[in-house]
């Protein structure tokens, strides 16, 4: 029997947008609407009328789309959502988008066909209308550590333009003048909000910002590597580097020690987001670290409120970040 994703893959379009198309929302293409029922006589496809008549009976499970599980960052923030979850009689559905906005849409409509209680996310794409749709079938939304523009939900965040702006000051104050920035995809509230609170910091020290020393890439180790692998070889000469995420960092000190270059004797480093060994490596890494569990608690409260009070006001809680200055971004005594 053909299921809701092979009328996805014969139409080549997401699970969520077929949801949309059989439950007769207009916010649909009307190209991708006539693909979606072609391949729906196509395949023979029908719909289970009895989980449709159930759909307002949720279950008591709690689906969780981060955007990639090989990043310790939510290791911890998990954490904080489970203990909630468990306390509240809540089962957790841990889904891992690994940054592909295919894989997430896909996600989100099995959270919709199991009739999940609630959603927590960590958005990878700009499909609104997925998270949506969720929201309009009384499946409740939270997004944590990113946020999407025009979401009906609530949000859980951290102060990241402060947090950028506290490590790229703190560069400046070491007397560090090439101060590079290496973030993420522009489509990422992160990354453009880190870059922000970079670009924030130089206007305030009286400096220029100077565009040949800034990086966009995806937030993954290869893409610190990359990205540093570029400024290195494009002539940018930066004496010290601000990465905006924990993995970006890794990369990046990979690239500088295959280059022989020392840290931070010839480049300093901060990173954004607290590593489990900083303090192990020499030199030790300063980094800006966010309160990780706090964060998937406050979500995790965040979603079980929002459960209980369908109608409460809709609510943004923003979290502090605090720098922790270690080796790494500490100027070398000079010989002689």
């Amino acid at each position: 029997m053909a299921t809701i994703y092979d009328v996805a893959r014969r139409a080549q379009v997401s699970a969520a947008t077929v949801s949309r198309v059989l439950n007769g929302r207009q916010t649909v293409d009307p190209l991708l609407a006539e693909r979606v029922l072609d391949a729906v006589a196509e395949l023979g496809y029908r719909r289970n009328a009895v989980a449709r008549n159930l759909r307002k009976r949720q279950t008591s499970l709690w689906t969780v789309i981060i955007s990639d599980v090989q990043n310790p960052f939510f290791t911890s923030l998990v954490r904080g959502v489970e203990d909630v979850a468990s306390a509240a009689g809540y089962s957790v559905a841990l889904c891992n988008s690994d940054e592909n906005p295919e894989k997430e849409s896909n996600y989100i409509a099995v959270a919709l066909a199991e009739q999940a209680a609630g959603l927590i996310i960590s958005p990878s794409s700009r499909h609104i209308e997925d998270l949506n749709l969720l929201a309009e079938t009384g499946c409740p939304v939270v997004m944590v550590d990113r946020e999407l523009k025009g979401v009906h939900g609530d949000s859980v965040l951290v102060d990241n333009e402060h947090g950028a702006e506290m490590a790229t000051s703190h560069l400046i104050d070491q007397g560090y003048q090439q101060i590079a920035c290496i973030t993420g995809p522009r489509r990422l509230s992160t990354a453009t909000q880190r870059l922000r609170g970079y670009r924030e910091a130089l206007r305030a020290a009286g400096r220029p910002v100077d565009e040949a020393l800034v990086r966009m890439s995806n937030f993954r180790e290869h893409g610190g590597y990359k990205a540093m692998a570029s400024l290195l070889d494009e002539g940018a000469a930066p004496d010290a580097v601000f990465t905006a995420n924990n993995l970006m960092t890794v990369g990046a000190m990979e690239c500088l020690a295959e280059r022989g270059l020392s840290i931070p004797g010839d480049v300093a480093v901060v990173g954004f987001d607290e590593l489990p060994w900083a303090d192990l490596v020499r030199p030790s890494i300063t980094t800006v670290a966010q309160p990780t569990y706090d964060e998937g608690r406050a979500a995790a409260e965040l979603l079980a409120k929002r459960i209980a009070q369908p109608d409460r006001k809709l609510t943004r809680v923003t979290l502090h970040t605090e720098l922790r200055v270690r080796a790494s971004s500490t100027p070398l005594p000079r010989q002689g």
